[in-house]
This record gives structure tokens, C-alpha cells and sequence, in this order.
């Protein structure tokens, strides 16, 4: 490893902050807040601003980016409660948003009538806050009590406050827990369970909780009992509380010691009592007095061998009883080329997705005797990507939505007993899809691992190597991307003869937790050999050519963006880094990095920094070599990358004299706006730096 890095990687580690000094002159960038990086942020924004905004084209791109933003006739997302449907909305009037509920019947009309729950921008302007939407959790059986989670300006802190669903008010002296990262689950009417920041050394270095205490209805957080206690060197403890339809109920403490090593605890009598499950298992839902886990790592018990990826079930009465004599029963385990996706439960089915071969499909499961369960397919159309909405524990009811890269998304309800399905909204059309198709080839990897990926094209194409084309891909934290609805790229991209693809590359989920296993760490490589695999292909069909290749990714995907920008220059001419992770060697030291040492690895070890050290984008941009300019947005309210690792990198390309456009959008967590505006705008810039460098016109 060469000198220079092996300083920033003792830097990274705090063992000497005169080294980060002088080997990292950008350090003063990673004060998130300061005078001098706001400074710095806003002069950055002017530059490029100028440029892609005094483009000719921008105004087109940006009016028509906010008309698919705002359009009333987007389908409003459900949400089952109290007998109701509830969901959040936001348009040009409403940009904060309000939350709203229907009957079904009234939700079925092309025009239902709403009645106003809570408006965010009247409670904003009322109370001098920046109030943002993060979700709310209510009270089973009746769902009148709610714990509603709102964040100033989109970050992941919130606050958390209790609200009369009923009387669609906050309730007077009930409970309220100041701004963090914390969750509350609901024990009874009287009693929260709560994960927050208790005070001094209740927090990890990734800066989520570790302790989990019992509050009280009227009683000040100092007087709440401790239930559960982590490490501070451990990623956090996250608090939950599951119910089925039936009236079971589990309360959870999860105790994440790593980024995908987990120790599952019920709370039973006011004592946390752990599961004996792998460290590699996830709690996936409850349904008929039974928990369901998702394993993501081989595991034998009772006997048996239960495979990774797939779904078991425990007797909820009887784990709670015997904790480390568990008798886990399998409910699905998928094939080669499938992975389990979304879980559901209604009144007494489970609802599961599944991606075969990254295509969508649902299978619906019953409980049978002696602890057994039968499946049935549910009948669908063929490739599509399946999402579950809502399900009702108190029906057999659940909304399903299924869209395809040039299929709008569709809402379909779903009887779970009778398997009865109709589509009861359809999102209009956002551009002419008329001319276009889908294609899914592979290209063959490093390893000689064929990676699957998607190309939507004009039916019509030359291969001449002269379509511009953006590809996309993410490749991390076992998490997939399929195919979906490509509205706003499809007016402002495919419209114009554009190409886009989607790379289904290894570090994803497509097909179960090996595909993700196999770039963890130190093999990491192997997930951006895939994608330059793909990209090579691409070149090969004659479909693009470097001139006219872009990339796209965001978080863990703006840094698979970094390391291609600097480890194949010569493949692209249009980088979009989004909301990256960029300084792998100071990872762990910003916001919530060292959460994430299960995924990347730590500069603690050794091996592992050595191998950072040769993949960190920042760390391996070279003086004198040709980069395509890339374009470098983040967020200012982003808590969880953190905007510190997009401004370093463009302030290491400025001091080495390397094109870029660098953008910081003020609000907005860790997403491209905290409202449409914002977003729309982002979209716009996006999309105008793509015109500029892959099109002639």
C-alpha cells in the first residue's frame, strides 16, 4: 500500500489527528454545518447551477420533471387502519404533505373523497418547524393511539409524538420524545418501549442507541426502566412490536451487533429472552400466533437443515417459553435462481414475493396442522415486478402493486383466502412506451459468473455503438433491483431515443444472500468487475459506446459510481454519483459508517484496510488522468452517508485540476428532496447533465 495511504488509513483509525491534517487537507469539509463548508457548498451550487441550468434544454426538462412530480393522478399508496385507508399525499399545494383517510368503497372511485387527518404544512407554518413526514405507528387492536414520527428537514432524527386518530389531533400531555435517531413501540395504552438517546454513553459510534428502557404514560424520560443494554462498539438496538389478526401480539428488541448479524430477543413478562436463532436471521412478521424469520445463512435444528434465503416459521407461544429450544418449521425455500422478497400477513394467510430469474411472482401460504403450511401461486401477469402495499390482519384482504420498466404501476386487490385479484388503479402513462422494448441478456464477469442485467430500448435500434445509454445498478446490503416503472426517465430519456439499463449485479439480493455474500469485504471487487462486465457487453452488442455511456447509482451505489469513475475512466463519459460514500478510509468516522462494517470491512483490520485503500474513490483519483466530468450531488440533512464524502471528492478533483459539477440540495435526508420541488429539480439536473454529455441534441 503506498505511503500516502497507509497515513490516511492510520488517520481513518483517530490514531493521529496531525496525520488526517496533513495528509487529508478536506478534513474542515467533514463539519457538516460549519460557516466555512457552507460557504464552500454554496459557491459549489453557483458553478453548477450556471452550467446545467443556463442550459438551452434545461427549462423543458425541469417543467416537464415537476408536471410527472406533481400530478394529482399519481395512485395514492394505502395503508389499512382502524377500519380505513390511510395514506400520505403530497402535490404542488401540499408539499410537506397531508395524511388522509377513505373507506375502501370511497377508494375505489376514480375521485375519493378524503378526509383530512393531519395537514404538515399548516403544522409547520403553525409551530416555526420544518416539519417532514417518516411514518406512524398505531395502537392494535383499535389503532386509535399513534406514534407519529416527524423529521426536521427529511433526516433520519426524528421526533415522535402521540396523535388521537379519532379526533385527528396530538394529544395533550401524552407522550412526546425529543429529536433522535430512536424508535418507540407501543406495550399497552400506558407504556412505550422505547430506543433512543438516553444521555451519555447510550449511544454507538454509528450514533444509534444501544439501551431500551420501558416509559411510562406522564412520567419524564429520566424516570423510564431499563430493559435491554448493547455495546457502544455494536451497531444499535432497534425496538418493535408485531400483532396478527387474531390478537397475538410479540414485542421485539433487536440487538444489531453487525451490519447483518443480529440477536433476536421477545419480550416476554417485562424480561428480553433470546432466540436461538442464527445470528443471520431476520424477522420477516407475525400471522397466526406464529413468528416468521428469514434466514440468511444455512442453519440446522430439530433435525433438520434449513437452506439460506429461505422463510421458517415459529410457534409464537412456544418460542416465548423456550427460547433456546426452538422448533422451527420451513415455509418456503427458493430455487437456484429465486430469492424470497416482501412478507405480508393478513387475518390468517401469508403473502409472499418472490424474484425468479429478477422477475416478480406471489405465493400465498395457510397455516395446517401440526405446524405445517400449504402454498398456492397467486395468477399475476408475467414479468413484472411485485411489491405488497398493505395487508389487513383484521381481513383477508392486501394491496398488491405490480409495474414494469414501460408498464405503469398497477394496484391490485387481493383476496388472500379466495385468491379473487382485480386491479382497481392504474397509473396513467408518463411517455410513450409505444416504440419501446425490454431485453434481458448477460455478460459474463471477472470469475466467469454470467450477470443478468436489462436493457429498454427503442424497438428499433441500430447497433452502432451510437445510442446514448445510461446504465444503473446499486450491488449491496442483499438488497435487489427489479424492474420498474421508468416514469420520469422514460419522458426525459427514452423519449429521445435514449437507452437504459439496469445491471442486476452481485452484492444485491436477486438471487438470495449467496449473490450478496460473495462482494462482502474484502472480495468487494468483484461486485465492480460485474458492472464493468456489463458495461463491456454493452460495448460488445454494439449497443453503446463509451462516448455515449453513462452511469448512474446513489449511497452504496454513488460509491460503486466512485470506484468506476476511478478505476475504468476510459468506459464512460457521464458519471452521476449520487448521495455517495466516497472516503473508505474515514468511512466509519461520519455519520452512520460504522454500522456498516459488515458490509465494506474496517480499517481496524489490517487486510481489510489495505484492500479500502485500493478501492476508495477518493483515495485513488490520479493527477493527470483523463476522467469524464462527472456530476456529484448530495444532501446537506442526509444523517446517514453524510454529505462529507461528496464534497471531499470534489474537492480533490478542484485541487487537481480535474472537471466536475458538484451539487448539495439543502433538505432532504439521505433521498433527492425532502419535497416534489426539491426533487424535481434534482431529476431536472440529473437529467440535463445526461443530455449534455451523451446526446447531440
Amino acid at each position: 500500500m503506498p505511503n500516502r495511504l497507509i497515513a490516511l488509513a492510520i488517520a481513518a483509525l483517530g490514531a493521529s489527528s496531525a496525520i488526517a491534517t496533513a495528509d487529508d487537507p478536506y478534513v474542515w469539509l467533514e463539519e457538516a454545518s460549519s460557516d466555512r463548508a457552507i460557504d464552500w457548498v454554496k459557491a459549489e451550487n453557483a458553478k453548477t447551477v450556471a452550467v446545467l441550468e443556463g442550459d438551452a434544454r434545461y427549462a423543458d426538462i425541469h417543467a416537464k420533471a415537476l408536471a410527472i412530480a406533481s400530478a394529482r393522478d399519481r395512485i395514492p399508496e394505502p395503508g389499512f387502519r382502524a377500519g380505513r385507508l390511510y395514506n400520505f399525499w403530497q402535490d404542488a399545494e401540499h408539499a410537506r404533505g397531508i395524511w388522509r383517510s377513505a373507506t375502501l368503497e370511497q377508494y375505489r372511485r376514480d375521485a375519493p373523497h378524503w378526509q383530512n387527518v393531519l395537514d404538515l404544512d399548516a403544522l409547520a407554518t403553525q409551530e416555526h418547524a420544518n416539519w417532514y413526514w417518516k411514518g406512524a405507528e398505531c395502537l392494535q387492536p383499535s389503532e386509535r393511539r399513534c406514534l407519529l414520527s416527524l423529521s426536521d428537514g427529511g433526516e433520519d432524527a426524528v421526533t415522535v409524538r402521540e396523535f388521537d386518530l379519532t379526533a385527528r389531533r396530538f394529544v395533550g400531555h401524552g407522550f412526546q420524545l425529543p429529536a433522535g435517531k430512536q424508535e418507540a413501540a407501543w406495550i399497552d395504552r400506558d407504556h412505550l418501549l422505547v430506543a433512543r438517546d438516553w444521555g451519555p454513553g447510550t449511544m454507538t459510534t454509528s450514533g444509534y442507541p444501544f439501551v431500551a428502557k420501558i416509559l411510562e404514560r406522564g412520567r419524564p424520560l429520566e424516570s423510564a426502566h431499563e430493559v435491554f443494554r448493547g455495546k457502544a462498539a455494536e451497531v444499535g438496538v432497534e425496538v418493535a412490536r408485531l400483532d396478527d389478526g387474531s390478537g397475538h401480539q410479540a414485542l421485539l428488541i433487536l440487538r444489531n451487533i453487525a451490519c447483518f448479524e443480529n440477536e433476536i430477543y421477545l419480550l416476554v413478562g417485562g424480561a428480553p429472552r433470546r432466540l436461538a436463532l442464527p445470528l443471520k436471521a431476520e424477522i420477516a412478521g407475525l400471522a397466526a400466533d406464529r413468528l416468521l424469520i428469514k434466514l440468511n445463512e444455512t442453519w440446522s435444528a430439530e433435525g433438520h437443515d434449513f437452506p439460506s434465503g429461505c422463510l421458517i416459521s415459529l410457534e409464537l407461544p412456544a418460542a416465548a417459553a423456550e427460547p433456546a429450544q426452538l422448533r422451527p418449521v420451513l415455509v418456503y425455500a427458493p430455487a437456484a435462481r429465486e430469492s424470497v422478497g416482501s412478507v405480508g400477513a393478513t387475518h390468517s394467510k401469508v403473502i409472499l414475493t418472490l424474484l425468479r430469474n429478477v422477475k416478480g411472482r406471489v405465493v400465498i401460504f395457510s397455516p395446517a396442522p401440526n405446524r405445517a403450511w400449504t402454498q398456492q401461486e397467486l395468477s399475476l401477469p408475467d414479468n413484472a415486478a411485485v411489491d405488497i402495499v398493505a395487508t389487513d390482519p383484521h381481513s383477508e384482504r392486501a394491496f398488491l402493486d405490480l409495474q414494469g420498466f414501460l408498464t405503469p404501476p398497477g394496484l391490485w386487490l387481493v383476496d388472500a383466502t379466495t385468491r379473487a385479484r382485480a386491479r382497481i388503479k392504474s397509473l396513467p402513462a408518463r411517455f410513450d412506451a409505444a416504440g419501446a422494448t425490454v431485453e434481458q441478456f448477460e455478460a459474463r464477469s471477472s470469475d466467469g459468473t454470467l450477470i443478468p442485467y436489462f436493457v429498454v430500448h427503442p424497438a428499433v435500434i441500430k447497433l452502432d455503438g451510437q445510442n446514448p445509454t445510461v446504465l444503473y445498478a446499486y450491488g449491496g446490503f442483499q438488497i435487489s433491483e427489479t424492474p420498474s416503472y421508468l416514469d420520469t426517465i422514460g419522458k426525459l430519456w427514452l423519449e429521445k431515443g435514449g437507452v437504459f439499463v439496469l445491471a442486476n449485479i452481485r452484492g444485491g439480493g436477486e438471487f438470495g444472500p449467496a449473490w450478496h455474500e460473495a462482494g462482502l469485504k474484502t472480495h468487494r471487487q468483484i461486485i465492480y468487475d460485474d458492472f464493468a462486465a456489463v458495461a463491456r457487453d454493452l460495448i460488445a452488442r454494439h449497443i453503446t459506446s463509451p462516448r455515449r455511456l453513462g452511469i448512474q447509482g446513489g449511497s452504496n451505489g454513488g460509491l460503486l459510481m466512485g470506484v468506476e469513475f476511478t478505476q475504468h475512466p476510459e468506459l464512460w463519459n457521464a458519471v452521476d454519483i449520487q448521495v455517495p460514500l466516497l472516503d473508505m478510509l474515514r468511512f466509519e468516522k461520519i455519520d452512520a459508517g460504522s454500522s456498516w462494517v459488515g458490509e465494506y470491512g474496517s480499517v481496524s483490520n489490517p487486510d481489510e484496510a489495505a484492500f479500502l485503500a485500493r478501492i476508495s474513490p477518493y483515495s485513488n483519483i490520479r493527477r493527470g488522468e483523463h476522467y469524464p466530468e462527472p456530476l456529484i450531488w448530495t444532501t446537506a440533512k442526509d444523517d446517514r452517508v453524510g454529505p462529507q464524502h461528496a464534497r471531499k471528492f470534489a474537492a480533490r478533483l478542484a485541487e487537481y485540476g480535474i472537471p466536475y459539477l458538484f451539487y448539495e440540495v439543502i433538505e432532504g435526508g439521505h433521498a433527492a428532496g425532502a419535497n416534489i420541488d426539491e426533487t424535481a429539480h434534482t431529476d431536472a439536473l440529473e437529467m440535463t447533465y445526461f443530455t449534455r454529455k451523451l446526446m447531440d441534441r
